[in-house]
């Protein structure tokens, strides 16, 4: 079983930044990959931990989104934060969530986050596009914790 540290290898992890980065292109929104290996508790509970450590409740259009990753425990949550969730159709992020399951099922972690992201980047350029004073309010990178 990987573990979170090297369930990407460094290509894959620059692929899945460069996902993040393509989809943020055309949007204002923000998306962020936390990658650890268990879950303290219930998921939907530690990814909102991780969203607001993260800071992603700290956007300007409330406008971010998590994707969250325990490896060992097997366990994925994608959570939007009010501005995104108040505009996707109900069951959207259980979408997406099942997209990127299908990958991972194969072993294959990379190309469902790539698909989640780009998926998730779809959605906010949707309904928050791109504006030409647009910053870059959370960095691109995956975060990891090797818990």
């Amino acid at each position: 079983m990987p573990n979170a540290i090297n369930i990407l290898n460094r290509e894959e992890d620059r692929r899945v930044v460069e996902a993040i980065k393509q989809a943020e292109l055309n949007t204002s929104g923000e998306i962020k990959v936390h990658i650890e290996n268990h879950c303290r508790g219930d998921v939907e509970k530690r990814s909102l931990v991780v969203f607001n450590q993260l800071k992603l409740n700290e956007t300007q259009l409330r406008n971010g989104v998590l994707v969250y990753l325990a490896v060992k425990d097997r366990k994925l949550a994608i959570l939007g934060d009010e501005g995104i969730n108040k505009v996707v159709e109900d069951g959207f992020w259980n979408d997406v969530k099942d997209l990127m399951l299908s990958h991972f099922k194969e072993g294959r972690f990379a190309d469902g986050l790539e698909q989640g992201i780009m998926r998730c980047g779809e959605k906010l350029k949707t309904f928050f596009p791109y504006q030409s004073d647009d910053i870059n309010e959370i960095p691109d990178d995956i975060s990891y914790e090797n818990n």
